[in-house]
Parts: C-alpha cells; sequence; structure tokens
C-alpha cells in the first residue's frame, strides 16, 4: 500500500516557502475565518457560505412592511426569489447562487414590467439589502493580534524576497487588510488615490510595484467597495456609503464597471500560475466555483512547472451507517470533496492534502511518514498528528495542514527556522 509522508512535505513546504526568487502566492477563501479563536459563545467570527445564507434569509425576513407601490415586503419577495432559484435546479440555494440569479434577473429587467413576477425596481431592493446585509455580517474585527490572519502577515513580513507574495482572495470581509495594516505590513489591492481610491487597471497588469509590497487581490470584491453613479468604482474607509457595494459572487457578466476588477485579477490569477515555478496555496476553498477552477486548471495545463497545493478541512472522506430495507446495517463511504479528488488526480501539478489522505502527483494515499521515530523538530507547526486507539497504540496519521490555525502555527515556526538560518549561515 503507498502512503504520503507528512513529515517530508511539511520540509517541501518549508522549502518552497523560503525560496525568495520563486513566485508563491495565498488563496484565501470562505472557510479561514472559521479558524479564528473566538470567546465563548462568540464563535464563529463570521460563518461559512452555509451560515451566512441562514443569517441573510432570517434578516431578511424580518423586513415585513410593504412600502406604498410594492406589490408585497421584502421578505415574501425574497423567499419568492429562493423558489424561482430551486426551479433552476439549485436544490438548497445558497447566497452565492441566490445573488447570482438576482444579478442575472436584473440583466435582463432594464425597461421590463415583469420578470418571473419581480418588477426591475423589487429587484434592485433585493440587491440593495442582500449586500447590505452581508456588509453589516462581515464587518467584524480580529480579537486579538495572534490569529492565523496575524500569523500570515508575520511571515510575510519577515521573509525578504525578490519576488513579492501575491494574496488571492473570494472573501468580501477585511481582515486580511486589519491583520496586515496592525503588523504594518505593506500592501496593494488594485487601488490608488486618498479622497475616493479608484481601481487602477495598468497599475494590476503592468505589476510595477516595489516588491516588498504585498499584493492583495480580492477577487470577488469586497464590503468596502463601491459602485459610484452606476459606473465607477471606489474603495472606501467608510462602510455607510449610500452607493451600492461591489461583491461579486459569481462570474456573471456584468456591466462594464463592475466586471473590470473582477476580469483584472481573475486575469492576475492567470497570470500568476503562468509564471515559471509558481506555487499557490490554498486554504478554505473548497473548488466549488466552476469558473475559478477553469482558471486554475487552464493556467496549470498551460504551465507545468507551476503547483498547487490545496489544504482541505477535515477529511476527505467519511463512513456512515445506514439500515437497509431488510434491516441489516449498511456501510457508505461519503466522499467530502469530491470536485477537488477529481481534478487533482487528473491534474499531476494539483495536491489536494486533506487530514486523513492526500492526492499528490495524481496518486491519492493515506499519511503515514516513512520513519515513524521522527523528531519532534521536523513536524513543523505540529502539525502531524498521531492517531492512537484506547491503548495508546497508534492506528495512522493525520496532517492538520487544512486547518488555517494550524497553517499559522507552521508559518510562524518557519520564521523562527530562517533566523536560525541567518545567524548560522553568517549572512
Amino acid at each position: 500500500m503507498s502512503y504520503h509522508d507528512p513529515i517530508r512535505q511539511s520540509k517541501y513546504l518549508r522549502q518552497t516557502l523560503s525560496q525568495d526568487k520563486k513566485p508563491v502566492g495565498f488563496f484565501i477563501s470562505a472557510g479561514c475565518p472559521l479558524a479564528v479563536s473566538m470567546p465563548e459563545g462568540k464563535w464563529p467570527l463570521i460563518p461559512d457560505v452555509a451560515g451566512l445564507t441562514k443569517y441573510i434569509k432570517d434578516e431578511i425576513d424580518k423586513e415585513i412592511a410593504v412600502v406604498d407601490g410594492d406589490p408585497r415586503s421584502l421578505a415574501d419577495a425574497y423567499t419568492q426569489l429562493i423558489n424561482e432559484v430551486v426551479k433552476t435546479g439549485k436544490i438548497n440555494p445558497n447566497i452565492e447562487d441566490i445573488l447570482s440569479f438576482l444579478r442575472g434577473m436584473m440583466q435582463i429587467s432594464k425597461g421590463a414590467i415583469d420578470i418571473r413576477g419581480f418588477s426591475e425596481a423589487e429587484l434592485q431592493n433585493l440587491e440593495k439589502i442582500v449586500c447590505q446585509k452581508i456588509a453589516e455580517k462581515l464587518n467584524v474585527e480580529l480579537p486579538d493580534n495572534k490569529t492565523p490572519y496575524h500569523k500570515l502577515a508575520k511571515w510575510v513580513n519577515n521573509i525578504d524576497r525578490d519576488t513579492p507574495i501575491e494574496i488571492f482572495t473570494t472573501n468580501y470581509d477585511l481582515l486580511l487588510e486589519e491583520a496586515f495594516e496592525s503588523l504594518k505590513v505593506p500592501y496593494f489591492d488594485g487601488f490608488v488615490g486618498t479622497r475616493f481610491p479608484f481601481f487602477d487597471l495598468r497599475a494590476v497588469e503592468d505589476n510595477l510595484i516595489p516588491n516588498h509590497w504585498t499584493r492583495l487581490w480580492k477577487i470577488h470584491g469586497s464590503i468596502n467597495w463601491y459602485l459610484k453613479d452606476n459606473k465607477d468604482v471606489y474603495r472606501s474607509t467608510s462602510l455607510e456609503e449610500c452607493d451600492s457595494y461591489i461583491i461579486h459572487p459569481s462570474h456573471l457578466k456584468y456591466d462594464q464597471s463592475r466586471k473590470m476588477p473582477y476580469l483584472a485579477l481573475i486575469d492576475r490569477l492567470n497570470k500568476f500560475l503562468r509564471q515559471n515555478s509558481a506555487v499557490l496555496i490554498l486554504s478554505g476553498y473548497s473548488f466549488s466555483d466552476d469558473h475559478l477552477n477553469d482558471t486554475i486548471l487552464n493556467a496549470l495545463r498551460a504551465n507545468p512547472t507551476a503547483m498547487v497545493i490545496a489544504l482541505l478541512f477535515g477529511d476527505l472522506t467519511k463512513t456512515t451507517q445506514e439500515e437497509g430495507d431488510g434491516g441489516e446495517m449498511i456501510t457508505k463511504i461519503i466522499i467530502n470533496y469530491e470536485k477537488a479528488l477529481e481534478l487533482a488526480e487528473n491534474r499531476s501539478n494539483l495536491s489536494i492534502w486533506t487530514f486523513d489522505e492526500a492526492v499528490i502527483g495524481g496518486l491519492r494515499a493515506k499519511w503515514k511518514p516513512t520513519k515513524l521515530e521522527y523528531d519532534a523538530e521536523e513536524n513543523i507547526g505540529n502539525a502531524v498528528k498521531p492517531i492512537k486507539d484506547e491503548d495508546q497504540k497508534i492506528v495512522g496519521y493525520n496532517f492538520h495542514l487544512g486547518d488555517l490555525a494550524v497553517l499559522g502555527d507552521f508559518l510562524q515556526e518557519l520564521i523562527g527556522k530562517e533566523q536560525f538560518k541567518i545567524e548560522q549561515d553568517g549572512v
């Protein structure tokens, strides 16, 4: 039976991250805020997509007033909107499915009286309240300076690189910005200016910003991006602007002003992966966005020297017991990351690392160190965790880098190791 050695992969990742000339990027997605430890009763800091979907529904259900001229309340309109999404084949649509469908209807509602039972004004009001509720829920601050976001920022700040770090994120929140600014780590997000910072396409495409500035690319927009006069995108320090939010949950072909940041940043992801020996580390991404998947896969096909490592939370599979028709118990194995598994098994330069298994070079296997008596210092960030039975006998191994909290510890430990190496080499 084949195994993947987590100690060896730790060393490979450490070596990759320490090379100052190699293009290195991180992709931070929806599951990452769940890794932030919170005081009792306060977790999660930001819910996952399913939790956010429920929150938005619960909040809009409170909007029961019927404004003069409207045929129904926003609560009733939103319920009908979800029903229309379900009719398209989405059995349990999440907030991204709902907002994408809503935006699609808005595109064809111009001048129309009725679109699936919605007026143009009603669709605009629904989009406004959905984005407003998203912004309210995501407008939070990190609890302290020991979070995984701060550890990532510290690692970025302590490595002197010839090639800048690029961080891509699909999250709308401001947690990365908060961590970077609290530690005075310079970054560039595509906007320039002071009063109404505007999106500078040329600066993004030419990538001529100083190397010590981290690139922060918010592919799906942000709760502090706005659309002014339906044509100009700007960033604000205030979250109380009267203009509409720029939040892109999908790859819909928006009007020119809305799609400009999205398409430019998708193109930036594509260009990053087409660099020689580029490495992109994904955290919190479940491969549920087909357009992002296509962007990543096409770049990997075009550039065999690039590598994507997807660090996934939890096990690749789970086992359930169900009672059969005859009363017998049937064991079923459910794959938690079916799309990721399919892509990784057919793409040698896409690896997925879950807690219990990994697909590396197209080979799926459990984790197990080649040298069982490995030194504690080889287990960077204490990411390798033995599984013991009732008799305290080791029966397997897990590798927990798919938890952003553990990845943060891993990066923090690398800082110390790199400092020691510099002192040892006398550089």
